[in-house]
């Protein structure tokens, strides 16, 4: 019997569904009780620290914690949750108590490099630890954070990780344990490493080693455009320029949750849901996108996103939710990230024209709460040509390297919400530095020009996002052949790139882009 402790906050679920998949039963704690009777007890910590602590605190687990953490028993910590062993962090606001089981403290990254380092990273093995039993040397994990451990004493140090420095990736004494990694989000391996703390009896490391793992690897994303069709069914649509209709239908490749799957089994690093139908007039515990979610995590073991219809919404009931809520639905669905998109670039627009932050918008509220790891900006813009940057006004202006229509040498980038359909006075690199600065901690970035043209990434686009932002981007639309990704990470800063049609049809499979990308010399997961 496993004990998972949730304590309300971020995607759980797919911790339940990985015990669950290994043949483990679970109990979840309810009462400071369930700590001291658990035979194994997991704790996923996901989000914000300082809100982590402060409902341990409310809850009175930090005591029986302390008790069961002091006798030894089988304790596993996943990010936050490990990060609670320790004396406090940098994140933290408040005087409030964490565990302190090991001595040191939390800092934040101190690095050029994007923060958060998200992504599928390698670990330097440091202890002879039955954790990490049939885990290869070139093995990755998901990292998703923007913290890390900075432990006093060398010896708890289980493995390291490079990201410009090397830091704390995982930490062991005794059977207690924790990894800064998602073992739940980290595929075939991850499900590995949880296997071996559920089996294993006496988890005891034999003694120091030292085995030198891999490095970043860029991410390569599975994109699927859901929508609902004609006969009210959410399937996966793509279009060209966001028409996904075919002589009045609804162009269906497919159901979501097959296709997910799929592309899991495929080596997808990533698995973004889009929904473009839009947010229906029913109680958002009807959601079908809820469903989807939940069935998709059941099998798919990557990192999800969820986008469409994450703002403060009415029903037909009159019952009144916030952007908060509706994220917080999905992350308990098993969404671990959720895409805004025309909703950012109203908020956006306001905080440029008062340069004050309201604190109650829907970047900065669900950032408050889950950590800005789990907020995606996605970014639809189209370009607007002119003859001379000075014709662009106060926006920025890039120089292509192809001229555009009648000869025009320069085009910015301009916003667009409602499915590319309303424009606003607001490019791209306006907006990515200013959701960056409410608290976003990724970018999506399409360009409308480029979608379902097969013709390539549009570089001076995400050259021009990327340098104005520290936080990663994820290059979107254009994508035709397996050519294009190396072509974007070998020309642009962007941490990963993502493609919809070209998968759904199965024109260029995502194990031949990877097998590309290591031809080039270009890091990937395999």
């Amino acid at each position: 019997m496993i004990t998972l402790l949730d304590y309300g906050a971020g995607n759980v679920r797919s911790v339940i569904n990985a015990v669950e998949r290994l043949g483990g039963s679970l109990k979840l704690v309810t009462r400071p009780e369930d700590i001291l009777s658990a035979d194994k007890l997991i704790f996923p910590g996901v989000g914000n620290y300082e809100s982590m602590i402060q409902i341990l605190n409310q809850k009175n687990y930090i005591e029986p914690l302390r008790e069961y953490l002091s006798a030894d028993r089988p304790f596993f910590g996943i990010c936050l949750g490990m990060q609670a062993l320790f004396q406090g962090s940098e994140e933290s606001v408040s005087s409030n108590e964490s565990l302190g089981f090991f001595k040191g403290r939390v800092a934040r990254f101190k690095t050029d490099l994007a923060v958060p380092h998200m992504g599928w990273n390698g670990i330097n093995i440091k202890q002879k630890s039955p954790l990490l039993s049939g885990v290869d040397s070139d093995a990755r994990f998901y990292f998703v954070h923007s913290y890390h451990l900075v432990p006093e004493d060398p010896s708890v140090i289980l493995t390291t990780t490079t990201y410009d420095y090397e830091f704390v990736s995982a930490v062991q004494k005794g059977n207690v344990m924790g990894t800064q990694f998602h073992p739940e989000k980290s595929g075939r391996v991850g499900l590995q490493l949880l296997e071996n703390f559920i089996g294993t009896k006496d988890l005891h490391a034999a003694g120091p080693t030292s085995i030198q793992g891999a490095g970043l690897a860029k991410r390569v994303i599975a994109c699927l455009d859901v929508r609902s069709n004609d006969d009210g069914d959410l399937v996966v649509t793509k279009g060209d320029q966001y028409d996904v209709r075919d002589k009045g239908n609804v162009r269906n490749l497919g159901q979501p949750v097959d296709l997910a799957k799929r592309y899991y089994e495929e080596g997808a690093d990533e698995i973004t849901f889009l929904n473009i139908t839009g947010f229906r007039d029913f109680p958002l515990k009807d959601m079908p996108m809820l469903k989807v979610l939940e069935e998709t995590s059941k099998n798919v073991f990557v990192p999800l996103t969820i986008g469409g219809g994450i703002r403060d919404y009415t029903d037909s009931n009159g019952q009144v939710y916030s952007a908060l809520d509706v994220a917080s639905q999905y992350f308990r669905s098993g969404a671990d990230k959720i895409s805004i998109g025309s909703d950012a670039v109203e908020v956006a627009l306001a905080y440029i024209a008062t340069g004050e932050k309201t604190g109650i918008s829907a970047i900065e509220e669900i950032s408050r709460v889950y950590g800005n790891q789990a907020v995606v900006i996605s970014i639809d813009p189209k370009r607007v040509w002119v003859d001379s940057p000075g014709q662009a006004g106060r926006h920025h202006v890039v120089k292509p390297s192809e001229p555009g229509p009648d000869g025009k040498a320069y085009c910015w980038y301009q916003c667009t919400v409602q499915g590319g359909r309303e424009t606003r006075d607001l490019d791209a690199v306006a907006l990515a530095t200013a959701c960056q600065a409410l608290g976003a901690g990724e970018i999506l970035l399409n360009c409308i020009d480029k979608d379902g043209t097969n013709s390539g990434f549009d570089l001076d686009l995400i050259n021009a996002v990327r340098a104005a932002v520290s936080i990663p981007v994820i290059a979107s639309s254009g994508a035709g052949c397996e050519a294009h990704f190396s072509e974007v990470f070998e020309q642009t800063g962007a941490e990963a790139a993502l493609a919809a049609g070209i998968f759904h049809r199965k024109e260029v499979p995502i194990q031949a882009v990877k097998a590309h990308l290591a031809q080039r010399g270009i890091a990937v997961r395999h």
